[in-house]
This record gives C-alpha cells, structure tokens and sequence, in this order.
C-alpha cells in the first residue's frame, strides 16, 4: 500500500456551459502536472458503453497524488481557488455542482468515513 492520494472531482455544468467547462478544466492541467507530488492529473468526460450505465456528473477530473500534503497543497493553490471562485462559486459560474473527494488505497486508513448501514 502506499500514502498516495486519488481524488475524483465531478463537475456537472450549466445549461448550454459543457463545452466551456471542459476547457476551463483542460487549461489547469499543464500547471496541475508541473506541482510537486502530482502523479495523474486528467479530466475526462463521461461516453456510452452498456457495460457502464452508472449515473453521476459528466466531467470528471482523475487525479492522483503522492500524499495528502501535495493534493492539499495544490487545492490552496492561487490558480486552483480562483477556478472555484470564478466558475463554480460566482452565480454566473459555468458549473451547476461539483463534487470533489478523495480516496486512499490502504485498507485500514485512520480516517475512512464510516460505511452506510
């Protein structure tokens, strides 16, 4: 096992906003992949198999980092809080929702959220 973090942020844009929100997602990927302790950094977008009909949002940003200490760094990171500020957060933003969160492969990790019963 190891102390890498994987991280799954959805987006799910606006009406008529897909296509803008997919290249505002792209630009960050050039700088994301230059920071320490960034090991995958890339955003997708969802197509059709009849092998996987799951439901969740459209885009979807893969992400994997070395530690918690490089993915915190990089969330604090100016380009990172202004993309949430300016198309996420701001009423004329380009996103409806997100939903970022992050996992770990280590079967007994300290703060593992407590399964539904």
């Amino acid at each position: 096992m190891s102390k890498r973090v994987y991280c799954v942020a959805e987006f799910l844009p606006k009406e008529g906003k897909f296509d803008s929100l997919f290249q505002r997602l792209q630009a960050l990927e050039p700088n994301t992949l230059r920071e320490d302790g960034c090991i995958q950094y890339r955003v997708t977008r969802q197509i059709q198999s009849p092998f996987a009909e799951g439901k969740g949002f459209p885009i979807v940003f893969n992400e994997i980092w070395e530690d918690m200490d490089a993915f915190e760094a990089h969330c604090q990171r100016q380009e990172i809080v202004n993309f949430f500020q300016t198309f996420c957060l701001a009423d004329d933003g380009l996103a409806a929702e997100w939903n970022v969160r992050v996992f770990s492969d280590e079967p007994n990790h300290y703060d593992a959220p407590k399964t539904i019963k």
